[in-house]
C-alpha cells in the first residue's frame, strides 16, 4: 500500500497549522503512569484451580453414580376431598353468582328522587350577609 500523495491529504487551517507547528512538548507537565490491571498473585491461581479440580471431580461423581444403589419408594398421594360444609359454600356462592348474572332489570319498581337538601334562595342568601 502507497502512501497517499500530497494533494488527497486533508486541509488543514492555517492557524491551527501554525499552533502545531509551535507546540513544544517541554512545557507539558510531568504525570506517572500507574498500571491498573492487577494480575492474580500465585495464591489467586492455586485457589481457582483447586476449585476447578472439586468441580471436576463433583461432576465426573455425578455421571458415574450407580443407579442400582438407589432403594425403591412408594409415593402417597394426598389429594383429600372436600368436606361437607365446604361443598354446601361453594354451592352458595356459585348459587349467587348466577343469580347476579341473571338478574332482570325489568323487575325493578320505578322510584322517583327528592331533594331534601335544597339550595337557599337569594333571600335567605341577602340575610344572612347582613347578619
Amino acid at each position: 500500500m502507497s502512501s497517499p500523495s500530497l494533494k488527497d491529504l486533508p486541509k488543514v487551517a492555517f492557524d491551527l497549522k501554525n499552533q502545531l507547528e509551535g507546540f513544544n512538548p517541554d512545557n507539558m507537565k510531568k504525570a506517572d503512569t500507574n498500571e491498573k490491571i492487577i494480575l492474580p498473585t500465585a495464591e489467586d491461581v492455586a485457589t481457582e484451580k483447586s476449585q476447578k479440580a472439586f468441580t471436576e471431580a463433583l461432576i465426573e461423581g455425578v455421571g458415574g453414580f450407580d443407579t442400582n444403589k438407589l432403594k425403591h419408594t412408594e409415593t402417597q398421594e394426598k389429594n383429600p376431598l372436600p368436606d361437607k360444609a365446604v361443598i354446601e359454600a361453594e354451592k352458595e356462592q356459585q348459587q349467587l353468582i348466577a343469580g347476579i348474572e341473571n338478574f332482570d332489570p325489568a323487575k325493578l319498581k320505578p322510584t322517583v328522587t327528592e331533594e331534601k337538601n335544597p339550595l337557599p334562595t337569594k333571600e335567605v342568601i341577602a340575610e344572612e350577609k347582613k347578619a
